[in-house]
């Protein structure tokens, strides 16, 4: 089956279902442009399965290997497939999940621990929103789809095989390990089990529930035929060698198998309960609800563009937006925590977990303010069910559990956005007690950076970007204490803001790591990168990275440099500086260079958008679209670096349409440089905001004069108020920059230093 086939099946296929239902004429208006493979090379670290978005199931194939760029269980240069497992990280930099692995074999086998890496080819391979197919070297042609809690399977295998499907508790790559698995059969179509493992989250449980839409003759327990129905194993040595069950269903005289993996947090009662997500057997019905779910949530922003490549970037992007958080909770509200504490959702709502809040606090959670108003509070209780199980906020939730992932205290900008766009549902005093809990907590250097007002890099590495962070975090804690009247809260949490001047170095312009003692670290190299945590100064990257980290005050620290225009000429030497790094063990997340500029890490993402901070918008939109241009591509290595769950794409969504939230809490979007000719976005509340880009190509970058709803409009950002009203911004294009536009104080965008 070539792509050539394919695109003939797909287009027969579309054609028929136009022609047997008119109602359905704009159906995949918006999901053809989306390509699943993109993130699957390079470093993306993304996956090309089925799945829903947000969705407790994430069914894709695993290459069976194990490798940074195997994190996500798939990587584009792989020629096998081990197995089609059911939960996945999107874009992480490590590697946990990979959870209830099925694989088709074409004869049953008693070995035990069975490899079972079957080759296949690209060429065979297709992947559309919410659906997955390939056809293996052996012949047995796959067809994966998905609800939210549900994986449904359908296998065509060759003739002469006895069809076998095989149930894998032992399937872990990378950090995980299971540590307590169990089968039951419970009859002649249906099983039931639990796998509990330990890996970048301790102690994960999810229970399954399999049921198959023929009865199976036989199976086989760990290789082995058996009168027993339940087959459980425990392994207790984390280090050791893997020790969990599997299981054999055989179907002879069979030549088509389909199955449903229903899958729970809770139970393996709720997993069977779950499967009722999926009445019937009809795998194209299934299929075309999730590509109906997928149209609905791509059509949020209708873009225009001639340029089709561009299109299939953006809902690319778009679409791995709503692949995280991910859903834990059972439809009931009902969760179960790595503690082992079965809780239920306040307001019958749904617990999420996957919050990589060090990259998505950024540009992802202020851009669901807008995509995902029937989730976002669930989101955000989410985090709030989490302080009250663990008293903390979460830093990098999976699983329920805290892996203490990255710096900050991240989840403070995401409540405090929310909180500051009034999105329902959220209770604010909870919130604002979280977030000073988060704030004055006694781990994660967080007592030696309110008592030296840094913190000194003789107490921990990342003390740079630890201090900047901090100092962001505490910005948006002053501006919800502001906001509930709390003055006391509100002028300590201002100063504790500004905190980011004690690492300021005035001879070099970058932020320098001190010791206790108030003495810059020397010597000092600003291309100098450590990865290994302990060792480093900047999270990462270097200091030309992180020296930037000032969203909320960016005139206050231009204010820092001796001369006026200094920050803005350093600016300058960030996108032309030599790209290379020093040291031994420099940090493979730094990538994407401009320069210094690293568009493939987050810390990067936000310092395009300065210059319009200091009334110079014209050099913002000359460096966002050489970043759109050279960054982001219709291929598997279409990301600068890891995806890093909606992170990267969510920077694409807003940048391409010519905005971005480069002080992710204050409700302002900075303009760049569009490069789609319209977005129309479906805001919260029903109205429409338009953005239209008259006069567009690639020539023209520049931002010659804006309207708002037909007035001349002279600020260079919008704010979320003035969007959510509706209307529609228009940008008139030119190849010649306006140095008249954006430079008033007035139009520029708010620092605390105003």
């Amino acid at each position: 089956m070539n792509l050539h086939y394919k695109s003939l099946a797909i287009i027969f296929a579309a054609t028929a279902a136009l022609l047997s239902n008119p109602a359905k004429v704009t159906a995949q208006q918006y999901t053809k442009y989306v390509d699943p493979f993109i993130g699957t090379g390079g470093h993306g670290h993304t996956y090309p399965g089925a799945t829903v978005p947000f969705s407790l199931v994430q069914l894709s194939p695993d290459n069976g290997k194990n490798g940074w760029d195997w994190v996500s269980g798939y990587h584009i240069s792989a020629d096998s497939i081990a197995g089609f497992s059911h939960m996945h990280l999107s874009g992480t930099g490590i590697g946990d999940w990979l959870d209830i692995a099925i694989m088709p074999l074409n004869n049953p086998s008693n070995q035990n621990n069975l490899d079972t890496k079957v080759k296949f080819s690209h060429s065979n391979e297709n992947a559309s929103p919410g659906y997955y197919e390939v056809k293996l070297d052996n012949g047995i042609h796959a067809q994966l789809t998905a609800t939210e809690r549900v994986g449904l399977h359908h296998y065509t295998f060759p003739n002469n095989t006895t069809p076998t499907i095989r149930l894998d508790l032992a399937h872990a790559y990378n950090w995980d390990r299971p540590m307590d698995t169990e089968i039951k059969i419970i009859n002649d179509s249906t099983a039931i089990g639990k796998r509990y493992s330990y890996g970048w989250a301790n102690k994960q449980h999810i229970y399954f529930a399999i049921r198959f839409n023929k009865p199976f003759k036989s199976y086989l327990l760990n290789g082995e035929k058996s009168n027993s129905k339940t087959i459980a194993q425990v392994n207790e040595n984390r280090q050791g060698p893997i020790n969990a069950v599997n299981a054999q269903f055989i179907f002879p005289n069979q030549h088509q198998i389909e199955l449903k993996v229903a899958l729970s947090t809770t139970s393996e009662q709720k997993a069977i309960a779950a499967l009722s997500e999926i009445q019937s057997w009809d795998f194209n019905v299934v299929k075309q609800e999730a590509e109906a779910k997928w149209e609905n949530e791509l059509s949020k922003i209708k873009v225009e563009s001639a340029d089709e490549n561009l299109k299939k970037i953006f809902y690319s992007a778009l679409y791995h937006t709503a692949v995280s958080p991910t859903l834990y909770s059972d439809s009931d509200s009902e969760y179960k925590n790595y503690k082992g504490e079965v809780h239920r959702m306040v307001n019958n709502g749904q617990r999420y977990t996957l919050f990589s809040l060090w990259d998505t606090f950024r540009a992802l959670k202020p851009l669901f303010t807008i995509t995902q108003p029937e989730r976002y509070t669930d989101m955000m209780n989410s985090m709030l069910a989490f302080y009250d199980e663990n008293g903390l906020l979460p830093v990098w939730d999976l699983s329920t559990f805290e892996t203490n992932t990255m710096t900050g205290y991240h989840a403070v900008p995401v409540l405090a956005d929310a909180v500051l766009k009034d999105i329902p549902g959220i209770d604010h005093e909870k919130a604002f007690k979280a977030m000073l809990a988060s704030a004055n907590q006694k781990i994660r250097e967080v007592p030696d950076y309110i008592q030296y007002g840094y913190v000194p890099q003789d107490v921990n590495g990342g003390s740079v970007t630890s201090t900047l962070e901090y100092a962001f975090d505490d910005y948006c804690i002053s501006l919800v204490a502001k906001k509930l009247g709390k003055k006391a809260e509100y002028e300590e949490y201002t100063l504790r803001a500004k905190n980011y001047i004690h690492l300021f170095d005035p001879n070099s312009g970058f932020m320098r790591a001190k010791l206790k003692n108030g003495k810059f670290i020397e010597p000092f190299d600003p291309f100098y990168s450590e990865h290994e945590f302990s060792k480093s100064q900047y999270i990462e990257g270097n200091a030309w990275q992180h020296s930037f980290f000032v969203p909320h005050d960016v005139r206050g620290l231009a204010k820092l440099f001796p001369k006026k225009d200094g920050l803005d000429k350093m600016l300058d030497t960030l996108f032309t500086a030599p790209s290379y790094f020093t040291g031994e063990n420099q940090s493979p997340d730094a990538s994407g260079l401009i320069g210094q500029y690293a568009h493939g890490n987050e810390p990067s993402h936000h310092i395009a958008y300065m210059y319009s901070y200091l009334g110079k918008p014209w050099k913002t939109q000359e460096k966002v679209r050489a970043i759109i241009d050279s960054m982001y591509h219709e291929r598997p290595d279409g990301y600068a670096g890891n995806e890093d769950a909606g992170q990267m794409s969510a920077w694409a969504v807003w940048s391409m349409m010519g905005l971005y939230p480069a002080s992710p809490v204050n409700g302002e979007y900075v303009f760049g440089s569009p490069v789609l000719d319209k977005a129309q976005i479906k805001m919260p509340g029903g109205n429409d905001f338009t953005i239209v880009a008259k006069n567009n190509s690639k020539q023209n970058k520049y931002i010659k004069s804006i309207t708002l709803n037909g007035k001349p409009y002279h600020k260079s950002y919008i704010t979320h108020a003035d969007m959510i009203k509706g209307g529609t911004l228009e940008f008139l294009m030119s190849d010649i920059p306006n140095k008249k536009f954006g430079t008033k104080k007035k139009s520029l965008p708010t620092s605390m230093d105003n």
